[in-house]
């Protein structure tokens, strides 16, 4: 397919000098070539689709990097990554060496803040906003949140602080969901232009210097102005937060798009423009699909359906979802929680069949572990679904509301360890590091699908908090068999005198081929522990299998400060060992992104780097 105007576009400096006729063939062509290019490597599409008008008009008329634009999430971001510069990258999104899936400050210097977690796009651009009038500069900060976003506290915290003061600020509502106001058309983009527009404005300041002579009336005016507001606009509350509401309008119509953030560039203090697009437009799977299609594997061009994985193994998350629904079937005291991802997670699954006991909080992961809490106290036995990486976002309410009263809250924590495309912002690194320091709770890692099974089923019969970590992507393929309560031990797969290797989780496959390989090529026996709880560690276990002067190796999918392997290492120590020590984990570094074997690779924690170490240690 011929992309005529936009393969013209190698910066910012080409947006600006198009005509405005030219830009709905712009937006076409760059909708055509983001549907084409990720359909052999996939992505988070359907956002992109929505923002294309949007991005182009923003571009248009500020001038970053001078002007910081902050995406919210970054999801979003494709269309704005097109247009400054980066339209030849595109092929190479989210691969090993390629573009990043979010918007990333070493990426671009049009990449104002990075990102990667929701609703953190106000607080940047407010921090911009007063860290430039600090300086005594004019540039404008413009936050583009989503309205799924801004369902995350954080927002309406920025929106409290910003609200309160004057500062120039542009917060941009791109409502795609249509949840606020459905009201678009002629008549509000009409009003969205007439109150941003000079002579509304300078009116309203003539009205307000004069009714301040006058004792009362001016309370009087700004009441009947908020209610006459209030009946045909959504904004009330902006208002009240201490915003300038505009909008609703159509994120798709250029000509109210242009006219209307023309003049929030002369507006003063902080604005809210509310922005109505379509999540996926111009690509009918995505835009009857939003949530299958916010971002998925390769997808085929023709048919639209994505292209199936060849690996038989189920996932990860469908073994959770599907056992923690059977296992409801049986005990009705099973509630799941979700914050914002129920297709993620797979509780979409659980929903259907048990609607009644799931919930969907929204971005809200602090809400949601209080939430179970509170639950827990009513005697129900609450299950968090939640990322690893966005568990971060809820330490303070794991420790706070759940560990100090030893409640029976089971923490699910998907896509621990390494997540691949989405890069270091998705990269469940931390969880063993940051829970394994915590009293009551225990701490659980299946070595594969129906280990997770199990653990599930113990988790339940626990007194006390629990969480348990798996990998994104497909299992093992081991035989399905019923869920059963697992003993608090870990598990000795094999026995030999050459040392012990202790795995940790989905690293369990890796380590058992390298043990083997020096088994019968190397003529060395290792024994092997798969060590199944994190905590508490099983250390009478390690202790009798422990050889003074042997080597004592820890395989685990996490950051090492702070791993369980510095545990297992340190009570070693303790009862007198005092061999060679090896603890293959993560570094203290953030990954790049790629596939989960690419990344495993370089970070030597694959099959090939654990047989090697072996080998040599």
């Amino acid at each position: 397919m011929s992309y005529p105007l936009l393969e013209s576009i190698h910066g910012t400096a080409d947006v600006k000098a198009l005509s405005r006729q030219q830009l709905p063939q712009l937006a076409k062509e760059m909708r055509d070539y983001m549907i084409e290019t990720l359909a052999p490597i996939g992505g988070h599409l359907g956002a992109g689709l929505g923002v294309v008008e949007l991005s182009i008009a923003l571009h248009y008329l500020y001038n970053t990097p001078e002007d910081k634009i902050v995406w919210d999430v970054g999801h979003q971001s494709y269309p704005h990554k097109i247009l400054t510069g980066r339209l030849s990258g595109m092929p190479t999104m989210r691969q090993y060496g390629g573009l990043n899936g979010f918007t990333k400050r070493k990426e671009s210097v049009h990449d104002a803040f990075g990102a990667g977690h929701a609703s953190t796009s106000i607080s940047a651009a407010y921090g911009i906003a007063v860290g430039r009038d600090l300086k005594g500069e004019t540039h404008h900060s413009i936050a583009v949140i989503g309205d799924g976003a801004l369902s995350g506290g954080m927002a309406f915290e920025a929106l409290n602080h910003a609200g309160a003061r004057k500062n120039n600020l542009l917060v941009i509502l791109n409502d795609n969901e249509m949840s606020i106001a459905p009201n678009v058309g002629a008549m509000s983009s009409y009003l969205a232009r007439i109150i941003t527009g000079k002579p509304y404005t300078s009116a309203k300041d003539v009205a307000k210097r004069v009714l301040e002579k006058l004792p009362g009336a001016l309370d009087v005016a700004k009441r009947l102005e908020e209610h006459v507001k209030g009946m045909i606009t959504p904004g009330t509350l902006f208002e009240e937060m201490g915003f300038r509401y505009i909008g609703p309008i159509d994120g798709h119509d250029f000509e109210h798009l242009l006219a209307t953030l023309e003049n929030c560039k002369d507006l003063k203090g902080p604005i809210l423009l509310h922005v109505l697009t379509k999540k996926g437009l111009g690509f009918s799977p995505a835009e009857e699909d939003p949530e299958t299609w916010h971002g998925l594997g390769p997808y085929c061009l023709e048919s639209g359906q994505p292209i199936k994985s060849t690996n038989p193994a189920p996932s990860y998350t469908q073994v959770f979802a599907d056992t923690l629904a059977d296992l409801a079937d049986q005990d009705d005291r099973i509630v799941a929680i979700t914050a914002a991802m129920p297709g993620g997670t797979g509780l979409s699954r659980f929903a259907k069949r048990h609607p009644e006991r799931c919930f969907d909080v929204g971005i809200a992961e602090q809400h949601a572990v209080t939430f179970a809490g509170g639950l827990a106290v009513e005697g129900k036995r609450p299950v968090v679904a939640i990322y690893s990486t966005f568990m971060q976002r809820a330490y303070d309410q794991v420790i706070h509301d759940i560990c100090i009263q030893n409640l029976p809250v089971v923490f699910c924590m998907d896509r621990a360890g390494i997540v691949g495309a989405d890069g270091a912002t998705h990269t469940g690194m931390f969880d063993i590091a940051m829970l394994r320091c915590l009293p009551n709770l225990t701490v659980m890692a299946p070595k594969d699908e129906q280990e997770l099974k199990d653990m599930l089923a113990t988790a339940f019969t626990l007194d006390g908090p629990c969480a348990i970590r798996y990998p994104r992507g497909n299992g093992l393929g081991v035989k399905a068999l019923e869920p059963k309560v697992l003993p608090i031990t870990s598990e000795v797969v094999c026995e030999g005198d050459a040392g012990l290797v202790i795995s940790v989780g989905t690293r369990f496959a890796d380590a058992k081929a390298a043990v083997d390989i020096l088994k019968h090529k190397d003529g060395r026996s290792f024994t092997l522990l798969n060590l199944r709880f994190v905590k508490p560690l099983d250390t009478a276990l390690i202790a009798k299998h422990l050889v003074q002067d042997k080597p004592l190796v820890v395989v685990e999918e996490g950051v090492a400060q702070g791993g369980v392997g510095e545990a297992i290492a340190s009570f070693a120590l303790q009862h007198g060992w005092h061999g060679a020590f090896k603890h293959m984990a993560m570094p203290d570094a953030f990954p790049e992104h790629g596939t989960q074997a690419e990344i495993l690779r370089d970070l030597q924690l694959d099959e090939s780097a654990i047989t090697e170490m072996l080998r040599s240690i």
